[in-house]
């Protein structure tokens, strides 16, 4: 694919178009699901660009598996930018049980070496930890906003919907264990006690 022309102008009256060709408004569910798996993206790339500012963090598995999970969330983008009934899944790669798996392996392998939680924590304390913690929070936000599209149109593939619950759930373990591996002390909540 090359893009020869950034700018369509398409959409200047609030309208775009989705991989086939149809137009559609800015505001559409499908729109806002998959521009926030866009932003997720972006967020996820701002995480592995952080963990590159320390040479430690670029053999760890994490950093391999985020280049993996980038190119999963623009397979997921795609297949959410393109209608239901024109997704053709023996020619456009998607997220699938397999994807999900991996994401699940990961989880408990990692989770195994962190120390148990006796508090929530809060994010903060690198910028690491931050990055994956905002990219946590977006795809909370990208999960949402794929429930609402699967309720408005129930033939969106329920794989995308477990895919983005998995890997928030991910990317929380991950938050621990760059801090962690970085040797910064985890921030946790101090609940208060209501004044009597």
């Amino acid at each position: 694919m090359r893009l020869s022309k950034i700018y369509t102008k398409t959409g200047d009256q609030g309208g775009t178009m989705l991989a086939t060709g149809e137009k559609i408004s800015k505001t559409a569910l499908r729109i806002e699901a998959y521009g926030t798996v866009d932003e997720l993206n972006s967020c996820v790339g701002l995480l592995r660009d952080h963990m590159q500012a320390d040479p430690g963090l670029l053999k760890s598995w994490i950093f391999t598996s985020i280049a993996r999970i980038q190119n999963e969330l623009f397979d997921l983008g795609g297949e959410l930018a393109t209608p239901s009934s024109a997704l053709n899944l023996a020619k456009q790669k998607v997220v699938d049980q397999g994807d999900i798996k991996q994401l699940e392996q990961e989880i408990d392998s990692c989770n195994e070496s962190l120390p148990p939680l006796a508090n929530f924590v809060l994010p903060g304390g690198h910028l690491c930890n931050s990055s994956a913690h905002l990219a946590r929070t977006v795809c909370r936000r990208a999960e949402r906003e794929v429930v609402r599209l699967r309720a408005e149109e129930k033939d969106v593939r329920v794989e995308t919907q477990i895919y983005l619950n998995r890997l928030s759930d991910w990317l929380f373990v991950i938050s621990r264990a760059l801090s962690k591996e970085l040797n910064v002390p985890e921030i946790l909540w101090d609940q208060r006690k209501p004044k009597s």
